[in-house]
């Protein structure tokens, strides 16, 4: 479903502004996404820190830290709206300026928070905040990243493009792996627990420094100029009101409804991307460790290996998605994702499967996700005209993550806990990625060759 508006003009820009709009727009989801894959990768050590009081138990701790990562997820719908509405009305680039200087501020303030045994009952709480505010801003920067990517994508790209939104989902993760990994290697396990576990979230204020810097030098895009412009035209061409002055005018909304049913098959469409996404690249490590009992440093391993699989394929399926349109790709993407799911689970319980077995299969699962990851961003982009973009796909977004994503550990955690079976991952992949496909299935094959609404 694509919302109907009159009048689709592409919009372009040269080859230079694009390329800034790209770097700008990579840096905050990378920072974004950065900080989520640490909070998921030291899920077990945040427990320890902040949800676990005399008497606790471990997987209790674990249940709760999920929770406040699930929490943090519900609020980005809320910033979704929020900054989606500034987005829309004065701009791409001030909203993601705002965005970006709450997420860095709310993820240093995270390195530097008392745990419970110093602050008491107040810590988990002042910690749950904090993931209020990261997910208020997470919800305002998707929208406003993959809006300036599309709108300033040349003809034919906005396949490419969009993907660079989840490639720097892809490095941001596997930055925070990558730094989760280095710190356990180099640190003992209490220095890890005492305070390693700070330095990866301190690390996000010069990264948010930098990333302000780029956001202040970009320029507003082709398609919100020229809605602006329209809507200026309007207003002076309109028949004076009361007083002689004339009456503001802007351009027809989409109907609220259409809007709506737009937004909940958006969100349809990337079920099966939110729900393999987070549980084969971020709540693996915790998965791995708690159920079946390895070691920190090769749960790690395996989802550095899961996200390297995600990283490599995207680009290239945003690229062939611009060829061969997003429905084909994302379809079998969401295909090969349920079909390799409980292959997958059973390789990493079987302790005689070969470590080289097992790589390869979480390399594949990632690299499967990445399949739907790549065109995602340009197919949302598609569904919605220019006076509601930013808000539309922002909500799209996060209300799929916000249910699938920020969910996935809590529900499969409480799930094994509950049943004690250990294929629950599998069987929530496979759900979600049918359901998926379902919603895939009714896209245009030609949506990719359209211009971009006005």
């Amino acid at each position: 479903m694509t919302i109907p508006v009159h009048g689709p003009v592409e919009g372009t820009a040269k080859p230079p502004r694009s390329r800034r709009a790209l770097v700008a727009g990579s840096v905050g989801n990378f920072i974004e996404w950065y900080e989520f894959g640490v909070y998921g990768y030291f899920a077990t050590i945040i427990a320890a820190n902040f949800f676990t009081p005399e008497g606790g138990s471990d997987v209790e701790a674990l249940v709760k830290t999920y929770a406040s990562f699930a929490l943090a997820f519900f609020f980005r719908p809320v910033g979704a709206a929020v900054f989606g509405r500034l987005g829309d009305r004065m701009g791409r680039r001030p909203t993601l300026i705002l965005v970006i200087l709450l997420m860095t501020g709310a993820t240093t303030l995270i390195g530097l928070l008392p745990t419970y045994a110093t602050l008491g009952a107040a810590a988990p709480w002042l910690l749950t905040l904090l993931r209020i505010v990261q997910g208020l801003s997470a919800g305002g920067e998707f929208g406003g990243a993959v809006s300036i990517m599309t709108e300033f994508a040349p003809p034919g790209r906005r396949g490419l493009y969009g993907s660079w939104q989840s490639f720097t989902v892809a490095l941001g993760l596997l930055a925070g792996a990558g730094m989760a990994a280095l710190l356990a290697t180099v640190l003992t396990e209490p220095e890890l627990n005492e305070w390693g576990w700070r330095l990866p979230f301190l690390l996000t204020l010069p990264l948010g420094l930098a990333a302000l810097w780029l956001r202040l030098k970009l320029e507003e895009t082709p398609s919100f100029q020229r809605t602006r412009t329209q809507t200026q035209i309007q207003t002076q061409t309109q028949s004076p009101g009361a007083g002689g002055r004339p009456q503001a005018v802007t351009p027809a909304p989409a109907p609220a409804r259409e809007v709506a049913k737009a937004i909940a098959l958006g969100a349809g469409r990337l079920m099966g991307w939110s729900a393999a996404g987070y549980t084969f690249l971020v709540v693996m490590p915790s998965y791995l460790q708690s159920t079946l009992n390895t070691s920190f440093q090769q749960a790690l391993i395996a989802t550095v290996l899961a996200n390297l699989g995600f990283a490599a394929s995207i680009i290239p399926a945003g690229a062939l998605s611009d060829r061969i349109g997003r429905r084909a790709v994302m379809v079998a993407g969401a295909v090969l994702v349920a079909v390799l799911a409980f292959p997958l689970m059973h390789l990493l319980q079987d302790s005689g499967t070969s470590t080289a077995a097992k790589s390869l299969a979480v390399f594949a699962a990632g690299a499967a996700v990445g399949l739907m990851a790549g065109p995602g961003p340009a197919m949302l982009s598609e569904m919605f005209p220019t006076s509601v973009r930013y808000t539309g796909l922002g909500l799209a977004y996060s209300l799929s993550n916000a249910v699938f994503s920020g969910c996935a550990g809590l529900i499969i955690t409480e799930a094994i806990k509950r049943t004690g079976n250990i294929d629950i991952p599998a069987h929530y992949v496979v759900v979600t990625c049918a359901v998926s496909t379902l919603a895939l299935l009714t896209l245009r094959g030609d949506d990719h060759r359209r211009a971009l609404r006005d």
